[in-house]
C-alpha cells in the first residue's frame, strides 16, 4: 500500500523526484548557500592567483645574476620602484607596482610533485598517504577558501568561495562539507560571449517550468517537514538552501558580478585579453560584490623545455599585464586594504637549467608574492641561497602561508573544526606561523 501525504503525493513520487532535478542544475550550486548560517563578518577578502605547473621564481622575482650561467639563465634584473628589489625584465609593469606588495623569497617546501604540491600550497598540509592527485577534489584537508567560507560565511547573496575559471583538484571541502565547497564557474572571461552556466535555468527548462519547480519545491520541502525520515535538521537545511538558490539564480548582486562585459574596454585591454588577465578582473569584480575568497587557476606554468622562450613570448607578458594592474586597480579603488592577493605557483624551477633548455620542478625554494590586506607593500622576506637552492634565512612554507592568510583575513589560526566522525582537525599544521614581517 503506498503511503500518501496530505497532497495526495506518494512518498516514492516524492522521494524520485530529488533534490538534485528539482533546478535542473544539481545539488552544487544550492549547496554553497549553506555557509550562510554560519558567518560572523570580516572586512577582508582573498585573491589566489594560482600559477599552476610551478612558477620560475629564479627567473622572475628571485633572480641570481651573479650565479653562473647554468643557473641564472637569460634574462636580466630590473629595478623597480622599491630601492633593492629587483624583477625579470619581462616584468616591468609588476616591477612598477612592486610598492604595493612584499615578497617571500626564503620560501619552500619537501614535495616537487604537482598534487601532493597543490594540495600542499593550497590548504597548507602536505597529503598523507593515499593522496590521489587525480581527483576531483582531491583534498584531505580543506582548501584555504573553503575554510574562510566556513569560518566567515556570505555576504549577502553572492557566493563566499569562487573558483574560476575552473575547479582546481585541491580546491574541495573535506571534512567540511559541501557547504564550504566553491561556486565554480566553469567558464573562461576571456571567451567571447562568457556567462557562467549555473546563474541561469538551462535552455531546456523555460522560465514558466522553472516557476512551477519553485512552487513544486517548496510542496516537497512541506513533505519534508511531515515525514518521519525526513523530518531532521539536516533535511530542513538542505531543502533551505535549496529555495535560496532560487535566489541565487535571480539575484542581481551575483549576476552583475559576473557580467565582466560592464567594464571598460581600456581597462580589460589593460588587464590583459588573456584567459589570467580577464580571471583577475572578474576577480576583483567579485571580491567588490562581497565574495571572501576567489581562486584563480592559471596553466601551464610547467615549463620543461624552451623555459626561456615561452616565459618571454607568452606567460611572463600575460602575468605583468594581470597582476600590475590587479594591484593598481585595487589600490586605485581604494580596496587592497581590504583584499590580500597571493600569487604563486605549487613550487619554483631547478636552480640548474636542463640539458632542454628548461627548468624542472623544484619544492625547496621558490619565492611567493603577497600584498593587500594588512600587509606591507615593498618588503622583501628572508632570502635564498645564491643560487636559489634553498632559504639561506629563516625558512617559510605552505603551513606558515596558510596561517598568514588566515591571520590577514581575521581567522584564528588555531581554530580546529570536527569532522563528520568528531575527530578535531585544525586549520593550520603545529609548525605553521603567521610571517610575522609581512604585516
Amino acid at each position: 500500500m503506498k503511503r500518501t501525504f496530505c497532497d495526495r503525493v506518494n512518498r516514492r513520487d516524492m522521494l524520485q523526484v530529488g533534490a538534485a532535478g528539482l533546478l535542473g542544475m544539481g545539488v552544487s550550486t544550492s549547496q554553497i548557500l549553506q555557509a550562510q548560517a554560519a558567518g560572523r563578518g570580516s572586512d577582508v577578502s582573498l585573491i589566489i592567483v594560482f600559477l599552476q605547473g610551478g612558477l620560475s621564481t629564479i627567473d622572475t622575482w628571485d633572480m641570481k645574476p651573479a650565479a653562473p650561467a647554468e643557473f641564472r639563465g637569460e634574462f636580466d634584473p630590473i629595478d623597480s620602484v622599491v630601492p633593492g628589489m629587483q624583477f625579470c625584465e619581462h616584468l616591468p609593469r609588476v616591477a612598477g607596482q612592486a610598492d604595493k606588495f612584499s615578497l617571500v623569497r626564503s620560501f619552500g617546501h619537501s614535495n616537487s610533485g604537482h598534487g601532493p604540491a597543490d594540495h600542499y600550497m593550497l590548504t597548507g598540509y602536505l597529503p598523507r598517504a593515499g593522496f590521489n592527485g587525480g581527483l576531483k577534489p582531491n583534498n584531505q584537508r580543506p582548501a584555504h577558501g573553503a575554510v574562510i567560507s566556513r569560518s566567515l560565511g556570505p555576504r549577502g547573496s553572492v557566493p563566499p568561495y569562487v573558483c574560476l575559471p575552473k575547479m582546481h583538484n585541491s580546491a574541495g571541502s573535506s571534512y567540511l562539507g559541501s557547504s564550504a565547497a566553491p561556486f565554480v564557474v566553469e567558464a573562461d572571461p576571456n571567451a567571447p560571449g562568457f556567462s557562467v552556466p549555473d546563474l541561469a535555468p538551462p535552455l531546456s527548462v523555460p522560465a514558466n517550468r522553472l516557476d512551477a519547480r519553485r512552487d513544486l519545491l517548496s510542496r516537497v520541502n512541506r513533505f519534508a517537514e511531515t515525514a518521519e525520515v525526513l523530518a531532521n535538521r539536516n533535511a530542513r537545511t538542505t531543502a533551505t538552501f535549496q529555495r535560496q538558490a532560487f535566489d541565487l539564480m535571480t539575484s542581481p548582486a551575483t549576476k552583475t558580478a559576473f557580467e565582466i562585459s560592464q567594464e571598460p574596454d581600456a581597462l580589460r585591454d589593460e588587464y590583459g585579453r588573456s584567459s589570467l588577465g580577464q580571471s583577475c578582473l572578474m576577480a576583483r569584480r567579485l571580491v567588490a560584490a562581497g565574495v571572501r575568497c576567489v581562486l584563480i587557476d592559471h596553466t601551464n606554468w610547467d615549463t620543461h623545455y624552451n623555459n626561456f622562450a615561452v616565459l618571454k613570448r607568452d606567460l611572463l607578458p600575460h602575468l605583468d599585464a594581470a597582476m600590475s594592474t590587479l594591484f593598481r586597480d585595487l589600490h586605485d579603488r581604494g580596496m587592497l586594504d581590504s583584499t590580500m592577493v597571493v600569487v604563486t605557483g605549487e613550487f619554483g624551477r631547478t636552480p640548474r637549467i636542463n640539458k632542454d633548455a628548461g627548468r624542472d620542478h623544484w619544492g625547496p625554494s621558490s619565492a611567493i608574492a603577497i600584498g593587500g590586506g594588512g600587509v606591507q607593500g615593498g618588503v622583501v622576506v628572508g632570502a635564498s641561497n645564491e643560487r636559489a637552492e634553498k632559504p639561506a634565512t629563516r625558512p617559510y612554507g605552505p603551513a606558515d602561508l596558510a596561517a598568514t592568510i588566515y591571520h590577514g583575513l581575521g581567522i584564528d589560526p588555531k581554530t580546529e573544526y570536527r569532522t563528520p566522525e568528531g575527530r578535531p582537525m585544525p586549520i593550520v599544521p603545529g609548525d605553521g606561523h603567521v610571517i610575522e614581517e609581512l604585516f
